[in-house]
């Protein structure tokens, strides 16, 4: 078995090298089974060192010029050789313990697709809110958060990788269409809860809550077609770190 752990990473300097350590330990959960494991992430468009630092903790960096978080995981996809492949945010930090989960989901061989529930790490009350209702969400839905999904790479290919039309909730349309494809493969989604994973929630800092607000509403009102502009997706994109 070979894993693929795939990274996009936009201007992430700030946190990468820390990202990339955990994810390096991380792996041992499934160098433990024999199985072997690349890094591969892809430099979205970056204007600082992100693709240094990634070269310099021996990931190999691909390039994707358009800033869209979809085009850079589906970039990174595409370099992979891994049977599986196993997205990892760059803000996010996973543990021993729940790539473990990953690969024991993964040995079953009942699950086509799955992710994790997720904590906010440095957040706020509001954050820590906002999590709590999306992983009941996702749980109940077996939509996955980006932040972390495992996937048989040929059933990911088969589903169309992500959407090159969306700049957020991406991950959604993905799973949509995977669980679609478990069901006629006679497979499962699932969604890993024992060990979450640790993430940024330096979104809660950067951005008041009215921004926050102004773009859920946005995305009510127009039907979802502002997930289609990256301008209105701008928690996303505006560089902010």
């Amino acid at each position: 078995m070979r894993i693929s752990v795939l990274v996009p990473a936009y201007n992430e300097a700030a946190g990468l090298a820390a990202s990339l350590a955990s994810i390096h330990a991380a792996r041992a959960a499934f160098t433990s089974r024999g199985w072997t494991t690349e890094l591969i992430v892809c430099d979205n468009n970056s204007s600082d060192a992100t693709p240094a630092i990634a070269a310099g903790a021996g990931a190999r960096v691909v390039f994707e010029p358009v800033n869209q978080i979809g085009r850079a995981r589906n970039a990174a996809a595409a370099a992979a050789t891994g049977d599986w492949l196993v997205f990892v945010d760059a803000d996010s930090h996973p543990t021993v313990a729940l790539f473990a989960d990953a690969a024991e989901a993964i040995a079953s061989g009942r699950f086509l697709a799955g992710g994790s529930t997720v904590r906010m790490t440095g957040g706020t009350w509001l954050g820590d809110a906002l999590v709590g209702g999306w992983n009941l969400t996702s749980r109940v839905t077996r939509w996955a958060a980006g932040a972390f999904i495992f996937v048989d790479a040929t059933a990911f290919r088969a589903a169309g990788g992500f959407s090159p039309h969306l700049y957020a909730t991406e991950e959604i349309d993905l799973f949509r269409r995977l669980k679609r494809l478990a069901r006629a493969e006679r497979r499962r989604v699932t969604i890993l809860s024992r060990h979450p994973l640790p993430t940024s929630g330096r979104k809660m800092r950067l951005y008041s809550p009215i921004e926050l607000a102004g773009v859920v509403l946005r995305t009510v009102l127009s039907g979802g077609r502002s997930l289609r502009r990256a301008e209105q997706c701008f928690v996303w994109y505006d560089g902010r770190r």
